[in-house]
């Protein structure tokens, strides 16, 4: 399942990059969620029309940037970019942690570094103290 989560974000990754945002569609669930760590915070989106609308508003203000790799994390992935027009040098990277669920994404995390992330994919994949 792993193998294909990671497959499954880089084509939604290749998707949104070409615009082909009915492509983006079938990777999400209609209830996904795409936050920084707060679903109820402004500008949360929270259903696949919310996310498929960010995506058109930073495609046309050229912020899509571009993805530099996808971390394998079970039933999760680190998508790992970096920020802004494709080919912009020195910006720092970025990273969402993407939880699928039977083939469709149903969370996405933005998170300010790919080290955060996996540190909380991490966490979240160890069991909890018995």
């Amino acid at each position: 399942m792993s193998a294909a989560n990671v497959e499954r974000a880089r084509r939604g990754f290749e998707a949104v990059a070409s615009g082909d945002l009915d492509t983006v569609r079938e990777f999400l669930d209609p209830d996904v969620k795409w936050h920084g760590g707060d679903p109820s915070a402004e500008g949360a989106c929270h259903s696949s029309d919310d996310v498929i609308d960010f995506i058109g508003q930073a495609r046309q203000r050229g912020a899509v940037g571009e993805l530099v790799d996808v971390i394998d994390c079970g039933e999760r992935v680190v998508v790992v970019m970096r920020p802004g027009p494709p080919g912009r040098a020195g910006t720092q990277l970025r990273a969402n942690l993407t939880t699928f669920r039977d083939g469709k994404a149903i969370e996405m995390v933005a998170f300010e570094s790919p080290e955060a992330a996996l540190a909380v994919a991490d966490a979240q994949a160890k069991p909890s103290p018995a």
